[in-house]
């Protein structure tokens, strides 16, 4: 069955709907309680999802960043306990999971909440259970006894399903969670949510869509120039003439050619950073967090503050700051103090300011979480990691550019990324409204940001491709037919199948209108089809040999037969009974006409061939390349395929067969987890020399793997197929000298590697290492004592956030 769809819209007024209203409590006497133990009153919106939760649908809500979706979610554990059955909670990263344990624990009690985060198990057989989204994918591969008696299944941040890399498991939830599952999707705004509606409705059965566009906090959109704090839009969607103003005078003043405005600094029309902070503080408009798109530039911005002697706290503040962040910091080694930077970060603390990204130590993060949600900390310099869930709403986010890099170039961020971002502003129960402000530059202009503010097109795409884990998983499930199948029904075909109706129509109209041109170019004298295929054929060879672009030439020879080519097509046009037709140009006109149709047609055909099966043409090729090794017989995982079902990494297949060609059988603990980190880790940059070795077995190892990789490079070519990461030495020597006990002062000396990525990294080890134990029984014994090499130090005391 499709979904449903309901957009809320005016709330209750005629007597009619009062009594409906009435009657609608009664029925929904959970929705009622639920209500009544809320500090806040609900939004339409979040009834009408509650309301259908409880009817036993499953629901996809769609709502802006901060209106309360997750609510709805909360609703949904609070309904299993009244039913008497489980709730999972999957959140899309480790950090939202351990947020929403706490939220749960306070709010049901720690008895009935537990976590799994794959590195974190806590009351595994709880009623509740917050989860990373690949924990729920792993348990159903495997059949685990937990999925006994789950009635519900929420999947927080399921917009995520379109992330390049880690999208594909909310699909394979999706898809093959048992029918009697109730599913609880809460999303982004997303343009096409009644699509995605419509694809779980199809997998899932009846689910009721139910979209809101409405903030409880109005955002309002501003433009900092010079010294001014501009409105925007002056009306809806008319950007504010006093603002073109001020750019036009501002621009006279900017004598720098075009192709150097990226390099562009502060002047008398861009505040510094600490400018900007002290204009926020003075017109009442922190906390605030300000997104930079880079590590070093949040860190830089803190320095510039301090530098600038700015201070936000009081005494008082500053007493329960130094508080707070020595109960998180609490466990850190006396001596790794000052690699972690530990004074420089209290200090800006202190003055209420702090950077937050990916290089920082979990616990640094948490603490500035903790503080920013109490108000003590009033201004953070974060990256766009930020943005993705974690409840840190603010009274002002800033923007002081609206490009980034991606890893591969700088390119400008999307309406969806903008509203994402932007969306922070404004707390709920706290503020009256928020602010977005974009700080202008000869780059950033109000054109730009009125584009991006404006803007209400998200559409959700899905990344779904199937994996060699995957397959493996599937075939030992369901055998390899019914497992085609199941993939087919992805939202991912869903959306190409979509696609194709639309070409498939194109073609259609096409095909009619070069008919009907045809026969407007249809002649007494014979078939005109055919003389217009001979002048057509005469045409593209007498192209081809004009060409003299340096990268083709033709020899003698060569040009001899194509010239000889073109006189005999010549000579068959004139001995053609259409060609002394009186009528043969215009006739000739109709038929180029209907051959261009032709030929757009024949390339809508083969994109409908791309689109069409694609995600099962995928499977079948991964499955050729897993019969080609010897992994799968025919419906038959064999021997190898059952240690492939295991290893969950990127590098699955790659592992595997390390695995299976005995490179880790001789590998001390250290060894072995320098040698495997290849498989997870991902450098920041690419250094030209080689990397540092810690042993000469470790490279041994590596050189063999990397000769293995080589050759299943060319496998994957054979068969059409892209999937295995190339290894990367980049932590080899770190995590070596690591596991040999060296402190993490002379681990990180000589490198770039800051402490959040080396225990971000050092957690993503250990949990690889965790999958080949399972895997391998032969290198259980090694890995267990790999990870207790690992797990010590800041790498034990903290609880990972990816």
């Amino acid at each position: 069955m499709y979904g449903r769809c309901w957009t809320i819209v005016d709330p209750v007024s005629t007597p009619a709907e009062k009594f409906a209203a009435s009657k609608s409590r009664s029925k929904h006497a959970v929705t009622e309680d639920f209500l009544a133990e809320s500090k806040f009153p609900f939004d339409d919106f979040q009834i009408q999802a509650c309301h259908a939760v409880e009817s036993g649908h499953g629901v996809l809500v769609a709502a802006p960043t901060g209106a309360g979706k997750t609510v709805v979610g909360e609703f949904a554990a609070f309904l299993a306990l009244r039913n008497g059955k489980k709730c999972f909670y999957t959140t899309p990263i480790k950090a939202l999971s351990n947020q929403k344990f706490q939220e749960f624990v306070d709010r049901f009690g720690e008895d009935r909440v537990g976590l799994l985060t794959g590195d974190t198990n806590i009351n595994s057989e709880a009623d509740i259970l917050v989860m990373t989204t690949e924990v729920l994918r792993n348990m159903l591969y495997a059949g685990s006894s937990t999925l006994t008696n789950l009635g519900s299944v929420v999947m927080d941040e399921v917009h995520y399903l379109a992330d390049k890399f880690r999208g594909a498991v909310w699909e394979e939830v999706l898809i093959h969670l048992m029918e009697s599952v109730q599913v609880i999707s809460l999303s982004a705004t997303v343009s096409n949510a009644e699509e995605f509606g419509e694809w779980l409705g199809e997998v899932r059965g009846e689910t009721h869509v139910i979209l809101s566009e409405h903030r409880p906090i109005p955002l309002y959109q501003h433009i900092l120039i010079n010294s001014s704090l501009i409105d925007l839009f002056s009306s809806p969607g008319k950007v504010n003439p006093e603002i073109l103003a001020a750019e036009r005078e501002a621009m006279r003043k900017v004598k720098i050619p075009r192709h150097r405005r990226e390099q562009w600094g502060a002047s008398e029309s861009r505040l510094s950073r600490p400018e900007i902070i002290e204009k926020l503080q003075r017109e009442n408009l922190l906390p605030a967090i300000t997104f930079i798109f880079s590590r070093m530039g949040c860190d830089a911005a803190v320095k510039q503050c301090l530098a600038a002697g700015i201070k936000l706290t009081n005494t008082e503040e500053r007493a329960e700051i130094l508080k707070t962040a020595e109960r998180y910091t609490a466990n850190l080694p006396e001596e790794d103090l000052e690699v972690l930077g530990y004074r420089e970060w209290i200090t800006a603390l202190e003055r209420g300011i702090a950077a937050h990204h990916a290089g920082l130590l979990p616990s640094f993060k948490n603490a500035i979480e903790d503080l920013f949600q109490r108000g003590l900390v009033k201004a953070v310099f974060a990256t766009e990691t930020l943005a993705l869930g974690i409840n840190m709403p603010a009274r002002t986010v800033v923007l002081d550019k609206l490009t980034k890099w991606n890893g591969e170039a700088h390119v400008p961020i999307t309406p969806g990324e903008y509203t994402q971002l932007t969306g922070r502003a404004g707390r709920r129960g706290i503020d009256i409204e928020g602010n977005a402000v974009v700080q202008w530059s000869p780059t950033v202009d109000s054109a730009m940001a009125a584009s991006l503010a404006s803007t209400r097109t998200y559409p959700l795409r899905s990344s779904f491709t199937p994996t060699y884990n995957m397959a493996i998983n599937l075939i030992a499930r369901f055998g390899r037919e019914r497992a085609h199948g199941s993939l087919e029904s992805s939202f991912a075909q869903f959306q190409a199948d979509r696609a194709v109706v639309g070409l498939v129509k194109q073609i259609k109209k096409n095909e009619t209108a070069r008919l009907e041109l045809m026969a407007s170019a249809e002649c007494h004298l014979g078939d005109f089809e055919s003389y217009a295929r001979l002048r057509s054929e005469i045409k593209e060879l007498e192209k081809l040999l004009s060409k003299r672009d340096g990268r083709k030439t033709f020899d003698n020879r060569q040009r001899q037969h194509m010239e000889n080519e073109i006189d005999g097509l010549r000579r068959s046009t004139r001995s053609h009974p259409c060609h002394s037709c009186n009528d043969r140009e215009t006739h000739a006109r109709f038929a180029e006409r209907a051959e261009r149709l032709h030929r757009e047609s024949e390339g809508l055909r083969g994109r409908v061939e791309n689109r069409t099966h694609v995600i099962a043409k995928t499977f079948d090729r991964i499955c050729d390349v897993l019969t080609h090794l010897g992994y799968i017989e025919g419906e038959k995982p064999l021997p190898q395929g059952k240690i492939l079902a295991k290893i969950y990494a990127e590098s699955d297949l790659l592992l595997t067969e390390t695995i299976r060609n005995g490179i880790l059988d001789e590998l001390s603990a250290p060894e072995l987890l320098s040698v495997v980190s290849c498989m997870i880790f991902q450098s920041r940059s690419r250094d030209e020399y080689a990397p540092k070795m810690p042993h000469q077995n470790v490279t041994n190892a590596l050189v063999e793997i990397t000769k293995l990789w080589a050759k299943l490079e060319d496998i994957e070519n054979e068969f059409d197929v892209k999937t295995q990461k190339e290894p990367d030495f980049g932590f080899a020597y770190i995590s070596y000298r690591w596991a040999q006990g060296n402190s993490l002062t002379n681990v990180l000396k000589g490198s770039d590697m800051s402490v959040g990525d080396f225990v971000r990294s050092a957690k993503q080890l250990m949990d690889l290492l965790m999958q080949i134990a399972g895997a391998s029984e032969k290198l259980r014994p090694v890995c267990r004592e790999a990870i207790k090499r690992l797990d010590r130090g800041v790498v034990s005391y903290m609880v990972d956030d990816l």
